[in-house]
């Protein structure tokens, strides 16, 4: 397994740890339910330097996110940032993924997911090749995720907690935009406002040298204390973006699911100026209709739904699986996603949970939920 360079930090806290996508990461520390309200009703701190940073530099590399991304980067100004994902011939998705513009037209991050980083470079490095026609050249790619730390500050009191740490004003950054400059006397840190869980925040990206993680974490938690700022496990991650009814690449997206099928058709571009991988394919989905879909749901009776648990109808016809499932520690009920034909993705339409050779009962409803 590999460490983060806050592995050591959260052995000190005595949380739990456990492997997740290759790194020792922690689970939880007080409990998931606490660090979950924590979040949603004051500040949590996520270590998520698992996570891997590519860079694309050169005059031709919004051409090369272009053609292997579904969203439309020509889109992207200096500062700016993107949900997109990229398509696999068959139209699946590889991964989600955020594109940060750091200089138009020549300089962009890509954030990926921790378990796809060899897979998404592989990916987009078959694509990096000269364009049609002998114009232009490879992009210059460089895999910055080992030496990257990257903190996820979350929670409707983050920003107001942080403020002091830095000259740069971040209690007023807008949704899905980012600054750079000086923090905790750190310097070239990248702030954005790009969360996974619903409830506000930054994420500070930064290099591992010079004992710069140590530094930041505990002017962090200095600057917190008095305000009850808490670390934050990836239980409580999952609850919190589960509620907001974001997907989790490798539960509710993954290499043979669509954009389309996974709800995600604002990210998907079909218009945009250049094509992409399996486009056509797409096309056709759109066109055509899909066949499933992605559907937000919650129990009705007593029950939680897993991750590949059969959803079925009233006659026992298996109809879909969930890919997500929780009791949601804000809502007080028990909720979850999953695919359903389509014909049977209506809201308030009637579904069963096959649980223990039992069928509960439960109904779609829409997301965030509740």
């Amino acid at each position: 397994m590999k460490n983060t360079p806050f592995t050591q930090k959260h052995i000190e806290l005595k949380a739990k740890m456990a492997e997740f996508a290759g790194y020792n990461m922690p689970i939880s520390y007080t409990g998931i339910n606490d660090e979950h309200a924590a979040v949603r009703n004051n500040a949590g701190v996520f270590d998520v330097s698992h996570m891997g940073e590519f860079i694309l530099k050169g005059e031709y590399a919004l051409d090369l996110i272009q053609r292997v991304t579904t969203n439309d980067a020509s889109k992207l100004t200096n500062s700016k940032a993107q949900y997109s994902s990229f398509t696999n011939n068959e139209a699946g998705i590889v991964d989600d993924l955020i594109v940060y513009c750091i200089e138009e037209n020549k300089v962009y991050m890509l954030v990926v997911n921790a378990g796809n980083i060899e897979k998404d470079w592989n990916w987009i490095a078959s694509h990096n090749s000269p364009l049609q026609g002998g114009q232009g050249g490879a992009v210059e790619m460089h895999n910055i995720s080992d030496k990257t730390c990257l903190l996820a500050i979350q929670g409707p009191n983050a920003t107001k907690i942080l403020q002091p740490l830095t000259e740069i004003d971040i209690l007023n950054l807008k949704y899905y935009t980012f600054v750079k400059g000086k923090f905790a006397g750190v310097d070239n840190v990248l702030i954005s406002a790009t969360g996974y869980t619903g409830a506000g925040g930054v994420e500070i990206y930064f290099e591992d040298k010079d004992d710069n993680a140590s530094t930041i974490w505990d002017a962090i938690f200095e600057a917190g204390k008095s305000a009850g700022i808490k670390p934050i496990g990836l239980g409580a991650r999952d609850t919190l973006r589960l509620e907001m009814g974001y997907c989790l690449y490798g539960n509710d997206i993954d290499d043979t699911t669509s954009p389309l099928e996974a709800g995600l058709g604002w990210i998907t571009k079909l218009n945009k100026p250049s094509s992409f991988t399996a486009k056509e394919i797409l096309e056709k989905q759109k066109s055509e209709g899909i066949k499933r879909k992605l559907v937000g749901f919650e129990m009705i009776d007593r029950g939680i739904a897993r991750h590949d648990y059969l959803i079925k109808d009233a006659d026992g016809n298996t109809i879909g699986k969930v890919t997500s499932g929780t009791q949601s520690p804000s809502l007080n009920k028990a909720i979850g996603m999953g695919y359903v034909d389509v014909v049977y993705a209506g809201l308030d339409n009637e579904i069963f949970i096959e649980i223990r050779n039992n069928l509960l009962k439960a109904k779609i409803v829409k997301m965030p939920f509740s």
